[in-house]
């Protein structure tokens, strides 16, 4: 007895959550005819240079900046830096700093504040790496100072 009421109230639970995904379902898809049916922005704003918008495919309209975005040089006036600018920026200013030795975290402020370049921790790093490699800078017995030592 007990196991067929317990039966029939899981049948009464399968057929309330086959009804309510039903009716979610239903929700869902209408939502979606809904969304369909409304003509897009895009479509009812014409197209640039005078031509109808069923003419011009949605790939193929092309995306303004937003607005603010800073302007760049076009790709061929653009240069990349020259190999080891890092590195020799690295010692100038580890040339210029006051005791001569410096942490990493006041190589990147100088370097910031003298010559407006932001550098990142692993890049300074690597570049102190290739200094000491060349017998330009010599790291502190803690290991987290360096200290400029020419070449």
């Amino acid at each position: 007895m007990a196991k067929t009421a317990l039966t029939q109230l899981q049948d009464q639970i399968e057929a309330i959550r086959r009804e309510a995904y039903a009716a979610g379902y239903a929700a869902a898809m209408q939502a979606i005819r809904d969304f369909a049916a409304r003509p897009s922005a895009a479509a009812a704003t014409p197209a640039r240079r005078g031509r109808p918008a069923e003419v011009v495919a949605p790939a193929a309209r092309r995306r303004g900046r937003p607005r603010g975005a800073a302007v760049k040089p076009p790709r061929a006036t653009r240069r990349r830096p020259q190999r080891g600018t890092n590195a020799r920026l690295i010692a100038e200013v580890l040339k210029a700093l006051p005791s001569g030795t410096g942490r990493p975290a006041e190589i990147r402020a100088a370097l910031t504040r003298d010559k407006g370049v932001t550098m990142a921790y692993t890049s300074i790093r690597h570049s102190l790496g290739q200094l000491q490699t060349r017998g330009e800078v010599s790291a502190g017995a803690d290991g987290k100072t360096w200290s400029y030592t020419g070449s």
